[in-house]
C-alpha cells in the first residue's frame, strides 16, 4: 500500500518542492498551509505520517501536535529553525517522532520518513503477534543494562523504556555496537544522517546531550556515554 504523507507548512515553496519530491518516491501527499486547516483533516482522515512546521500563524506546530495527540498517534516529524532547541525539546516531549532543522535536505527527510514508517509497521505487526520480516530482522543489542531492538526501535535501560528519535537511536546504536571504541563526530554524523548535507559539531553534541538527558530521566546515575575531548564519544558497558 502506498503511504500518504501530510505536509503542514505556511511556506508554499516548501510545500510544493517537498510534495513533488515525495511523489517522485511513490508517496501520496496532502498539503496544508496552516495548523487550523490541517487539524480536522489529520484526525478525520489520518495519513501514515505528518510533517509539521513549528513556526506557523494561527496555530503553530506545537499546538497542532498537542491537539492531534488527544485523538491520534500518527507519526510526526517536525521541521524547525536551526536554533529552536527549546521547541525541539517540547515537541519531542509531546510525542513527535523526530525533527529536522531548516534548511534541510529532501533526501534526509525522505530517509527519515521511510525509517519511521518501517518502525511503525514492525511495531504494528508485533502488536498483532507477527514476527518481523526477514529483511527487517536485526539482532538485538545488549550492552550491560542497555537493550536496543533495532527492528522495533525499542530501547530499555535497566528494564525501563527510553524513547529516542530515529536520529538519536542511530547515534546510540553506532556507539553501542562497539563499546569502548571512540567514535568521532564525523562517524556519528555519517551514521545518523547518511547524506551529503553539512552538519556541524554542535548538532551531534546536542543529540548526545538529549540522549543523556532521556536516560537520566529513568536513571539519574547514567554515565555510559563518555566524552573524549578532542576525539569524540564512546559507550561504556562496564
Amino acid at each position: 500500500m502506498t503511504a500518504t504523507i501530510a505536509l503542514v507548512d505556511d511556506d508554499r515553496n516548501i510545500l510544493t518542492s517537498v510534495s513533488i519530491a515525495l511523489q517522485a518516491e511513490g508517496f501520496v501527499t496532502r498539503v496544508y498551509s496552516d495548523g487550523e486547516a490541517a487539524l480536522k483533516a489529520l484526525v478525520d482522515n489520518p495519513p501514515e505520517l505528518a510533517v509539521l512546521d513549528i513556526k506557523m500563524p494561527r496555530m503553530d506546530g506545537l499546538e497542532l501536535l498537542r491537539r492531534l495527540r488527544e485523538k491520534s498517534q500518527i507519526p510526526v516529524i517536525f521541521l524547525t529553525s536551526k536554533d529552536d532547541e527549546l521547541d525541539e525539546a517540547l515537541g519531542l516531549a509531546m510525542g513527535a517522532d523526530d525533527y529536522i532543522a531548516k534548511p534541510f535536505s529532501q533526501r534526509l527527510l525522505i530517509a527519515r520518513i521511510r525509517a519511521i514508517l518501517r518502525r511503525t509497521e514492525v511495531v504494528a505487526a508485533s502488536a498483532q503477534g507477527e514476527e518481523p520480516a526477514e529483511s527487517e530482522a536485526q539482532p538485538v543489542i545488549e550492552r550491560g543494562p542497555l537493550t536496543m531492538d533495532p527492528a522495533r526501535h525499542k530501547v530499555t535501560w535497566k528494564g525501563d523504556n527510553v524513547t529516542l528519535t530515529v536520529t538519536e537511536f542511530m547515534i546510540l546504536e553506532t556507539l553501542a555496537q562497539r563499546p569502548g571504541i571512540v567514535k568521532t563526530r564525523n562517524q556519528l554524523m555519517d551514521a545518523a544522517y547518511q547524506d551529503d548535507i553539512y552538519v556541524d559539531d554542535r548538532t551531534i553534541d546536542s543529540h548526545i546531550k538529549r540522549v543523556r538527558r532521556k536516560f537520566r530521566q529513568v536513571d539519574p546515575t547514567f554515565d555510559a556515554i563518555e566524552t573524549l575531548y578532542g576525539a569524540g564519544y564512546r559507550f561504556s558497558d562496564e
